[in-house]
């Protein structure tokens, strides 16, 4: 399985040693691939819970996974989305055109996008699978955000950013949307990353199309921990 890609060929591509070894990448859970109405969960706040486990969905098969339900993604990430409903519908998983939008359009992350015409859709980073977006390397304001839970911070502190099975590390612009990052995975704390500094010294930066920026790696040396 390959890793997303980006246009690298209008700058020089970082040092291997700027980077430490990363973790092989995990596997999806398969339980994040079906998602239907629970027992007792009635009608009230029923339509929000289908747009979470919706975007869920969408998440495996447009980032990890789009052979478990037999989705082709194009070179760009691309799919179709009469294909997507057709072959969720196929594995059990009722979309509709009106549920998609629905979730590309609330999304609290923006992670999915659909073209102009209406009739594809894509995530817009995250992916694990072979994908080329076509992003081109920016330069970053002076400081950026990343938000994580106070849980992480130890290995943070020994190991800097790595983007696990991703292949990016994802940052904030600000530090009120990494604190709601940081807050869906516990007590969330807020690391400033020298952005501008860590560019001079050679890392790339990209930034995503809702906004997100990436960067392969952030050595330790470039994070300022709160006190």
């Amino acid at each position: 399985m390959g890793v997303s890609k980006v246009n690298r060929s209008n700058y020089s591509f970082p040092h291997p040693a700027l980077c430490a070894t990363l973790p092989a990448r995990g596997r999806v859970s398969r339980s994040d691939s079906v998602f239907s109405r629970r027992p007792g969960e009635g009608e009230k706040g029923a339509m929000a819970q289908d747009l979470v486990r919706a975007s869920k969905f969408m998440s495996l098969v447009l980032r990890h996974k789009p052979e478990e339900i037999g989705l082709v993604l194009d070179r760009n990430g691309w799919a179709g989305i009469g294909e997507l409903i057709e072959k969720a519908r196929a594995h059990g998983v009722a979309l509709t055109r009106e549920l998609i939008a629905e979730v590309t359009a609330t999304s609290d992350k923006q992670r999915f996008a659909i073209d102009e015409s209406g009739q594809r859709i894509r995530a817009n980073q995250g992916h694990s699978v072979d994908v080329e977006l076509g992003l081109e390397p920016r330069v970053p304001p002076d400081v950026l955000f990343h938000g994580t839970a106070a849980t992480s911070v130890a290995a943070i502190r020994a190991e800097g950013l790595n983007p696990g099975r991703r292949q990016h590390v994802h940052l904030s612009p600000d530090e009120e949307t990494a604190t709601r990052v940081g807050a869906r995975h516990g007590k969330p704390v807020v690391l400033r990353i020298a952005a501008a500094r860590m560019q001079g010294q050679g890392h790339a930066f990209f930034l995503s199309t809702n906004g997100v920026w990436l960067t392969d790696c952030v050595p330790a040396e470039f994070i300022a921990f709160p006190a």
